[in-house]
């Protein structure tokens, strides 16, 4: 631990610059690591309204961020597609309460150069212009070199620094590898396990609004649906084998576990939201976590950088509020379990950590 204790005061010194882009993670000399950033959920409609400039344009303001990782990754809500045959809104979803997202298929290629790596497609969204609009997502993102994760029994692998690390996205529905089905979820960890130094597990989980900030014990249910035991699932994934777990799908930023010296960040929010999501108070709290695991997907060091949405879109949030707000909901909903976080947003890691 003590090359992370050394970055840990170098950033709480000056943590203003790992927000500038210049990382303060750690070289580890022996046995080698990888940096990982996630973002939470990302969506954009054009029946109601694309940001200016693009994808591109909206996300620019925290390039610099998203590109200092080796693999930046984050949630994809809706289609990268043309066409509104197969909404599952019908024609139209001005109006209703129906929201079927799509944006141009060359959002893939900005995406790219923002510095994604890999986009979950595990998410209630990801056939909102059915099969149509799947396979045209998907061949974009392929277009682009950009991975995805989240179809039914899909395990993606990707390679860093000669460490190969395997993603896996989970939702509660048939259409995407399905959170309701744990044990063929534990199999599908164990498999990646077998193939992969790191383990990657992504979950879109939980109810959605600002009065759920809190993870519950035991299913949570929205809209009539089940939307799943965020806590067991990802309790049982990492007892598999997984290194690291994070989440989105509540829109709201929820606490980060400390589970057997593994992280679970159950989820960041909203990250792009233009005409979409995001909104005002806690639903514009936003944040890219930032975190160095090694070969044995122990963390090495981690850090939360907290961005705020103006209008759904994302800015760095200099007043570092999501920071106190996941330290808060951290130590409310795992009390004796969870990772210290400080105003600035990094991470006090323990010296000594029984590890499974």
């Amino acid at each position: 631990m003590i090359v992370a204790v050394a970055w840990l005061l170098a950033v709480g010194a000056g943590a203003g610059d790992a927000r500038a882009g210049t990382s303060k993670l750690p070289q580890i000399p022996v046995g080698g690591s990888v940096t990982l950033q996630w973002v939470g959920d990302m969506a954009m409609s054009t029946e109601l309204g694309l940001p200016p400039g693009g994808v591109e344009t909206a996300l620019r303001p925290v390039a610099k961020q998203l590109r200092d990782a080796d693999i930046s990754f984050g949630n994809l809500e809706g289609t990268l597609s043309v066409g509104s045959s197969g909404s599952k809104c019908g024609a139209s979803v001005t109006g209703t309460d129906c929201y079927a997202f799509q944006a141009p298929p060359g959002y893939a290629m900005q995406l790219r150069g923002l510095g994604f790596k890999l986009v979950n497609q595990a998410n209630n969204h990801s056939m909102d212009f059915g099969a149509s609009g799947r396979a045209q997502t998907v061949a974009a993102l392929k277009r682009a070199g950009l991975a995805e994760t989240g179809y039914p029994g899909q395990i993606t692998y990707l390679t860093t620094h000669g460490i190969r690390v395997a993603f896996l996205g989970f939702a509660p529905y048939d259409y995407d590898s399905n959170l309701l089905d744990i044990a063929t979820a534990v199999s599908m960890v164990k498999q990646a396990r077998a193939h992969a130094a790191l383990v990657v597990v992504i979950i879109h989980a939980g109810a959605e609004g600002p009065q759920y900030t809190h993870v519950p014990y035991g299913p949570q249910y929205f809209l009539g649906e089940d939307r799943g035991d965020a806590r067991a699932f990802a309790h049982a994934v990492i007892d598999a084998g997984a290194s690291l777990v994070v989440g989105s799908g509540p829109h709201v930023i929820r606490g980060v576990e400390d589970y057997h010296g593994h992280m679970v960040a159950y989820s960041l929010g909203n990250f792009v939201g233009y005409h979409t999501l995001g909104g005002s108070g806690i639903l514009s709290q936003s944040a890219i976590l930032r975190l160095r695991l090694g070969r044995g997907g122990e963390v090495l060091a981690a850090e939360w950088i907290p961005i705020v949405l103006d209008g759904g879109l994302p800015h760095p949030d200099p007043s570092d509020t999501s920071a106190h707000t996941v330290a808060t909901l951290s130590a409310q909903d795992f009390p004796s379990d969870h990772f210290d976080i400080l105003r600035s947003g990094v991470f006090k890691l323990p010296r000594v950590k029984q590890r499974r």
